[in-house]
């Protein structure tokens, strides 16, 4: 698979990993990686990092959205590897360490079976490393409130119900939302396209996860950076919304 690198705004990447995204954000020699994709991704990730004309070592710090592992599975080869910082929602922290995990399980899958996609992407899941144990051995909580100061400036923005500690990030001044898994474009075991919630398996509380859409639909953006599926442009608000009237 070739690296799907798309460069969406000034000096903002959406990069499409085997089935996950993942976002660089680039300040002259310097980068913020917003998510790592799969263990089996990693390939693709250094490989994008350089067709962006950077590298592993000028990556300022890693944020994750959250800590599943399609989300996770390269932080700790780059913290360990290169000393990045790697960084989340403090309720994410232990996730990220492994202290437990929520994430939907080989059985809840095998129910689901029947449903169209499923059963394929958890063949893909398992190939790429889904099942894999990849705790962070020193995951750490977002350094300060509001903007970051890394390259690209994210906010920080709490969105849970997908996991306990979600975030998405918000670029004010580009007009952008990194929702992570919080809302997405498409996925393969969905059969609708556009703004809409992860099927209701994948959620840890799918209330809190469609609460967290009122959370998105305040952000002053017009384009959209999902955790899976394509980059949606239009207003995030109205993303939000219709993302809401699909979930009911």
């Amino acid at each position: 698979m070739r690296t799907d690198v798309r460069q969406v705004a000034d000096g903002t990447y959406l990069v499409h990993g085997s089935n996950t995204n993942w976002v660089i954000l680039s300040e002259g020699d310097a980068v913020t990686l917003i998510d790592t994709g799969y263990p089996g991704d990693r390939a693709h990730l250094l490989a994008s990092l350089a067709e962006v004309g950077s590298s592993p070592e000028a990556v300022t710090a890693v944020l994750v959205t959250h800590a599943h592992t399609d989300h996770l599975g390269n932080a700790e080869h780059l913290r360990g590897t290169y000393g990045t910082p790697i960084y989340l929602h403090e309720a994410e922290v232990p996730h990220a360490r492994r202290e437990f995990l929520h994430q939907v399980n080989v059985g809840t899958v095998l129910r689901n079976g029947w449903r169209p996609g499923v059963l394929p992407w958890a063949i893909h899941a398992i190939r790429s490393g889904g099942t894999a144990h990849v705790p962070v051995a020193s995951p750490e909580p977002f350094p300060s409130a509001g903007p970051l100061d890394l390259p690209g400036r994210p906010v920080p923005v709490h969105t849970p119900g997908h996991t306990d500690g979600h975030c998405a990030f918000h670029l004010p001044d580009a007009g952008v939302v990194i929702a992570g898994d919080a809302l997405v474009s498409g996925h393969p075991t969905s059969r609708i396209k556009g703004p809409q919630l992860l099927p209701d398996m994948f959620h840890r509380e799918r209330a809190r996860a469609v609460a967290s859409l009122d959370v998105l639909e305040d952000l002053e953006a017009d384009l959209l950076l999902p955790g899976h599926g394509p980059a949606h442009r239009g207003a995030v608000r109205e993303a939000a919304l219709q993302a809401r009237e699909r979930a009911l």
